[in-house]
């Protein structure tokens, strides 16, 4: 008898091929039947026409300190994520020398703006030291899905040459036998890979770019000897010059950087994968960067571009980052409850006040805070967040158009919209891959054969980005509602959200609807399939914030043929692990 049966479901299997009508017969967590399955079942599930997929594997989140406090690990567990691969962006907590928690700290609320508070009390710090106990340490732990770590370069030169990694002096014969050793052992224990950044847009809060940003051909080739010996990992990357000069002038250009990688996996042997996307200084320069992947993947390497299916946007909000947050007015008020806040922010004399304020500067020249000038210049630019949600809006709809209509100044116009009614308004800069107004460019890059899609940041940039939504939101958008472009198919969507991606990282027991697989799968109602509003919660530890965005839709998710979720809700089954390479 089987554990579950799905009958009569859209299955797309994973792997590509067209969708088709059929069941799916789950027993001792894998798949044990697909297709026309007879037989009983502890319990039966009609599905009545909603697709059944693989789980979603989403290859670049940043929960490394989540997963200490939160067996959740939401937003990704209510967008149907089944599999998890953390450790990004050179940045994590391990390895971590005894009393090195604070710079660990300040590298990852620097880079991915999770709040240090949250951080400090948060974490089971003094768990673990080496990378192979950070490991051991996830693997006494049970979430709703799978966890997946890469070693993090700025962590593991921090714990090999300590302040000289912050001065990015060169390493020596030593540091380097040193990393090597401690990058091969980490792979041995079970990381699926090691990451690093390259940019100087990621920096710690002391405004530094973090160590690893300018490692030399030398440690990298060192890091890339380790992968060899270990044979396990893959090399994950965010080039120099991918988001263009809107920290300042890169060391390298992005090109030059897709040369060196493809040079690092033809000496490993591993795979690798980086940011891909298209910046307002080279536009082009992302189309450069395919045209290297195509040649080295032709000459057998295997090098795969992370693109995002939404463009790179930074939302605001009265109760997350905005452009009035620094006045000097303001801050006086920050404090009072969000709807205080808004109604106290009505006031007339109170806005005359704020509106002609000067801006008080963080102490921290690396903290997120520092946003809110980006948000004051770009105002014009930003669209509101309404329901029903336009994923590809006009230019004609963005608040700048909005406030000439009404005859207003945009920061005043900006003001009004921030503190209207409770103060839980958002608005939305779209960045990166929005440069040409619309979305062909993100359409070329999705339908790529090298690409895979990542960049989620699920777990990072908690009051400033919403993209771990992606995985519903591309079902949404791309398969079902676009109306500014061609809409694409649902059988390239959910293969590179599941198959490509576990192969990348080696996952072969998941991806795909196959006999014998990972029960790893989600049934959703492609028709009533939506995202809610967006919602700041104080749920972090020391009360710390986070943007949130519920989906509905998804009737069930499963992992290793456990039931985590059920019509929208979560089951309390905590089946999920920790992955070893």
């Amino acid at each position: 008898m089987y554990d579950y049966l799905i009958r009569n479901a859209i299955i797309v299997d994973g792997t590509g091929a067209p969708a088709y009508t059929g069941s799916i017969a789950i027993e001792a967590g894998r798949i044990a039947a697909v297709g026309d399955v007879s037989g009983k079942a502890k319990e039966v599930i009609q599905a009545d026409g909603a697709h059944a997929t693989p789980g979603w594997v989403d290859v670049h989140t940043h929960y490394d300190g989540q997963v200490s406090w939160d067996d959740t690990l939401d937003p990704s567990f209510s967008h149907g994520v089944t599999s998890i691969v953390m450790g990004n962006c050179g940045v994590g907590f391990a390895p971590c020398p005894p009393g090195g928690e604070r710079r660990m700290i300040e590298l990852m609320e620097g880079v991915e703006d999770i709040p240090g508070t949250a951080l400090y009390e948060g974490i089971e710090w003094g768990r673990w030291e080496t990378f192979p106990e950070y490991i051991d340490y996830l693997g006494s732990r049970s979430y709703t899905m799978d966890v997946g770590t890469q070693i993090p370069h700025s962590a593991v030169r921090n714990y090999v040459m300590g302040d000289r990694a912050l001065r990015h002096e060169d390493a020596t014969a030593d540091d380097l036998a040193a990393i090597r050793q401690i990058v091969e052992a980490g792979l041995r224990a079970g990381a699926l890979g090691f990451s690093t950044s390259r940019t100087i847009g990621h920096r710690s809060v002391s405004g530094e770019p973090i160590p690893g940003t300018f490692a030399e051909k030398a440690e990298l080739l060192a890091i890339a000897a380790a992968m060899k010996a270990a044979g396990k990992g893959v090399f994950q990357a965010v080039p120099a010059g991918v988001v263009g000069d809107v920290a300042g002038p890169e060391h390298w250009t992005t090109e030059q950087e897709v040369e060196l990688f493809a040079e690092l996996a033809r000496a490993s042997g591993r795979h690798c994968t980086f940011t891909l996307v298209q910046n307002g200084n080279r536009p082009d320069q992302w189309r450069n960067c395919l045209a290297i992947v195509e040649r080295a993947n032709a000459s057998g390497m295997t090098i795969r571009p992370q693109i995002a299916t939404r463009p790179i946007g930074l939302v605001s909000s009265l109760g997350s980052y905005h452009m009035f947050q620094r006045r000097e007015t303001y801050l006086k008020l920050a404090d009072l409850p969000l709807a205080a806040r808004a109604a106290e922010m009505r006031k007339p004399e109170i806005k005359a006040a704020i509106l002609s304020d000067r801006d008080i500067r963080p102490d921290q020249p690396g903290t997120m805070a520092n946003v809110y000038s980006l948000l004051g210049m770009a105002a014009a630019a930003m669209f509101p967040i309404e329901l029903p949600i336009d994923y590809e809006p006009e230019a004609s709809t963005n608040m700048g158009a909005r406030a000439a209509s009404a005859g207003q100044e945009v920061a005043d116009f900006m003001y009004d919209f921030l503190t209207a009614g409770d103060g839980e308004q958002f608005a939305i800069l779209l960045g990166a891959n929005f440069f040409d107004g619309n979305f062909d460019i993100m359409e070329e890059m999705i339908e790529h054969p090298d690409t895979i899609i990542g960049l989620s940041d699920a777990g990072a940039h908690v009051n400033l980005i919403f993209d771990a939504v992606g995985p519903t939101y591309q079902l949404i958008h791309w398969v079902r509602d676009r109306r500014r472009g061609r809409r694409l198919p649902i059988e390239l969507l959910v293969h590179k959200q599941t198959a490509s991606n576990a192969q990348l990282f080696g996952l072969q027991d998941r991806g795909s609807i196959e006999v014998g697989k990972r029960a790893d799968l989600n049934l959703f109602d492609l028709d009533r399939l939506q995202l809610g509003r967006l919602k700041v919660h104080r749920d972090l530890p020391a009360g710390g914030s986070r943007i949130l965005q519920s989906a509905s839709g998804y009737v069930n998710t499963f992992v290793a043929g456990v039931k985590t979720r059920e019509n929208d809700a979560d089951t309390g089954a905590r089946p999920g692990r920790v992955i070893r390479g």
